[in-house]
């Protein structure tokens, strides 16, 4: 074979070509071809993957204790795991360049070394850069044992040997087996490497996170595949206001409803205990500024109030266009609609801008409403009264329909002082006045007063 020989592998499937395909003709994605250089097989017999168990039982017959899930030490973290760290089990953690993923990973294996061996594999940093982060945050450094290699078969020999509970792999694209014919970080190489360290881990009861690289759409580099192979897929995203979310976008062991809200300081990623009001923005004075709504949204166990704030204005054109990141623009354009529609107010002239404060991303049907108020203030220059928020779902008819996890939204509202809310259905002995609006026309008058909407 010769030295330069190239091929190109389906980031997605792995389907391998030798000439590079706009779409790939198995699993049907455009542009995912990525070109590897073709390393020749090494001579000699090569390893299979490892069994976890060979034995056939009853499923009632297996063993299980509480105690394979404990606490990582941090808060968040657990809350998105679904109670604490599952023994065993692969979690993969993907995020931005310095958003904290090793950082965080450090700090849990400084926890859980407390009453079980941990191994730290780098393959991006030397010892020493390993310890000097873990001395900056203030980590006990002489229970955590580091490996820095990338060899996949030197890894599986010292997991075997050493057995740790924790193993955490920093960065899953720099692991290099001999027996995968292709470079490291390839495809192939990410879904082999994968595959036999989750293996290996259940086998010896261990729980392994891998720390993966993300492409500029934000997705974990390597296969897809690779996301199922894991237990967990857990993902860092940075918001404006400098604040970490850490969500699931799988989990096998507790809900992916759940956020983890964190701040980077002096002494590394610190959960937030009472994020309730992490989304408002903070104004002097009494009045709110036309454009503002304010609405309860429900993530996993918690609610937060977010300040939705929007921006309307004649169009160049005479086209309408609309800006949103943070809520999905067709949405955006629904409510629009609905609010031409039923309410008569005109909006296919003009350019919608829409943002939610603190950079959060909502994709709940329980903001319409309060996105359709917004609009309106906006549109017409009036503000709303800022101890006013609204959650309801828009139906094309133009009603206002019912959301789930009404008592709780109420709760929230009532601690942050909030005097009034429109909702589509009021509940007996909630300690704040609900005014019911059946539809967008008394939703507006409700918000706005009878003269303001004629």
């Amino acid at each position: 074979m010769k030295d330069n020989a190239v091929r190109y592998v389906c980031s997605e499937c792995g389907h391998v070509e030798t000439k590079w395909n706009g779409r790939c003709p198995e699993c049907g994605s455009w542009n995912t071809f990525v070109e590897e250089k073709v390393v020749p097989k090494q001579k000699g017999k090569v390893e299979s993957a490892p069994v976890i168990d060979e034995s056939v039982r009853k499923l009632s017959d297996i063993p299980y204790e509480k105690s394979m899930r404990v606490s990582s030490g941090i808060n968040e973290l657990d809350r998105v795991l679904g109670g604490g760290v599952m023994r065993p089990s692969s979690v993969l953690v993907g995020g931005e360049p310095g958003i904290g993923k090793s950082t965080i990973m450090e700090q849990m294996l400084s926890n859980l070394s407390e009453n079980a061996e941990v191994l730290y594999v780098s393959g991006e940093e030397s010892p020493s850069q390993v310890k000097l982060r873990a001395e900056r945050l203030g980590l006990r450094s002489d229970r955590i044992s580091i490996f820095c290699d990338t060899r996949l078969e030197s890894l599986s020999d010292v997991i075997e040997r050493v057995r740790p509970s924790y193993i955490v792999i920093d960065s899953l694209q720099t692991l290099y087996s001999a027996s995968v014919a292709s470079m490291a970080g390839s495809p192939n190489q990410v879904r082999a490497c994968c595959m036999e360290l989750s293996l290996l881990a259940k086998k010896i009861g261990s729980a392994i996170f891998f720390i993966g690289h993300v492409t500029k759409d934000g997705n974990i580099a390597g296969p897809k595949i690779v996301e199922h192979m894991v237990d967990t897929v857990l993902y860092f995203e940075s918001v404006e206001s400098g604040m970490r979310l850490l969500r699931a976008s799988k989990n096998r062991f507790g809900s992916v409803d759940e956020i983890g809200l964190f701040t980077m300081c002096d002494k590394g990623l610190q959960g937030m205990s009472d994020p309730t009001g992490a989304f408002l923005s903070a104004r002097d004075g009494n009045e709110l500024p036309s454009g503002i709504a304010f609405t309860p949204v429900v993530e996993g166990t918690r609610v937060f109030t977010v300040e939705i704030q929007a921006l309307v204005v004649p169009a160049k054109s005479n086209l309408q266009r609309i800006y949103s990141e943070r809520i999905d623009s067709a949405r955006v354009s629904r409510v629009a609609a609905i609010l031409q529609r039923h309410a008569g107010l005109q909006l296919s002239d003009q350019d919608i801008y829409v943002n939610v404060a603190g950079g959060m991303r909502l994709s709940e049907v329980s903001i319409e409403l309060a996105l359709a108020l917004a609009l309106y203030s906006s549109r017409q220059d009036i503000p709303l009264d800022k101890n006013i928020a609204a959650f309801g779902e828009l139906s094309l008819a133009g009603e206002v329909r019912p959301v789930a996890f009404h008592d709780r939204r109420v709760k929230s509202l009532v601690s942050l002082g909030y005097k009034r809310v429109i909702v589509a259905e009021s509940h007996p002995g909630d300690k704040i006045e609900e005014t019911v609006a059946k539809n967008i026309k008394t939703a507006l008058i409700a918000a706005f007063g009878r003269k303001n909407n004629k």
